[in-house]
C-alpha cells in the first residue's frame, strides 16, 4: 500500500516533473547537482534507484558503461524513455528499490538521488543496494534538505512546492542533517568517503561510499 501511495503521488506529475522542479528548487541547484555526477569518471555498470523522468540519468550515462534506470512509477518511466531513447547505454526498468530480483554484486555503482527523503524509511533500499553492489562499489546518495537553508528561503521553497505539488507526503525527510544521512548509510553497511552540502538556491547533500 505505501509503494502504491508513492507511485500514485508522483506520478500525477510525471510529463510537467522536470519543469515543475526546476521551478520549485530552481534551475542552480539542479545543475551544481549534474556537475557533481559528471565527475564520477569511472560508475561502470550502474543502477539508479528512484530515476523519476531520467532527468538525471543523463549525467550518469555520460561517463557509465551501462545504467538501469529504475523507478516505481509508470508513468515516470514512461517519460524517462521518451527522453533517453538517444542512450543506448540506457535500460529502463519498473523496480521497487527495497526489494529487487537482481543478482548479488551485479552493479559497479548505486545513484539514489532526490529518494532517500521521500521514501520515509530508507534503509530496506540502502541495503539493497548493498547486497546488489560489488565488493568496493560506488554508492552515490544525492538528497535535497532545508539544512542549513535560511528561514526566508525555506518558506518560499515551501510555498513554490505548495503551489505545485500540494501537501508533500507525510513520511518523507525534509531536514536530514550530514550526520544523519552518513548514519543511515553506514548501518546498511557503506563505508563512506566524503559527504558535501550543496548550497545554490537551494540546499542537497551529495554523499559518496563504498561497499567495505
Amino acid at each position: 500500500m505505501k509503494e502504491y501511495r508513492e507511485e500514485h503521488y508522483w506520478s500525477r506529475y510525471s510529463h510537467s516533473y522536470d519543469r515543475d522542479g526546476e521551478h520549485v528548487v530552481g534551475k542552480r541547484i539542479l545543475r551544481t547537482i549534474e556537475e557533481e555526477l559528471l565527475k564520477e569518471r569511472s560508475p561502470g555498470n550502474a543502477i539508479e534507484f528512484g530515476c523519476g523522468t531520467g532527468y538525471f540519468t543523463k549525467a550518469i550515462a555520460r561517463n557509465a558503461k551501462r545504467v538501469v534506470a529504475t523507478d516505481l512509477s509508470d508513468k515516470m518511466l514512461e517519460v524517462a524513455r521518451s527522453q533517453l531513447r538517444a542512450f543506448k547505454n540506457v535500460t529502463i526498468q519498473k523496480a521497487d528499490c527495497a526489494t529487487t530480483t537482481f543478482p548479488a554484486a551485479s552493479f559497479d555503482s548505486v545513484f539514489m538521488i532526490n529518494l532517500v527523503h521521500v521514501v520515509g524509511d530508507s534503509s530496506p533500499c540502502l541495503h539493497e543496494s548493498y547486497r546488489i553492489i560489488r565488493n568496493g562499489g560506488l554508492l552515490i546518495v544525492v538528497d535535497f534538505t532545508g539544512y542549513r537553508l535560511s528561514f526566508s528561503k525555506k518558506m518560499k521553497l515551501g510555498f513554490r512546492y505548495l503551489r505545485t505539488w500540494g501537501l508533500p507526503p507525510r513520511y518523507g525527510k525534509n531536514e536530514m542533517s550530514p550526520e544523519e544521512l552518513v548514519f543511515l548509510v553506514e548501518s546498511a553497511g557503506f563505508h563512506v568517503k566524503y559527504i558535501r552540502l550543496l548550497e545554490d538556491g537551494a540546499n542537497a547533500l551529495y554523499l559518496k561510499g563504498a561497499k567495505k
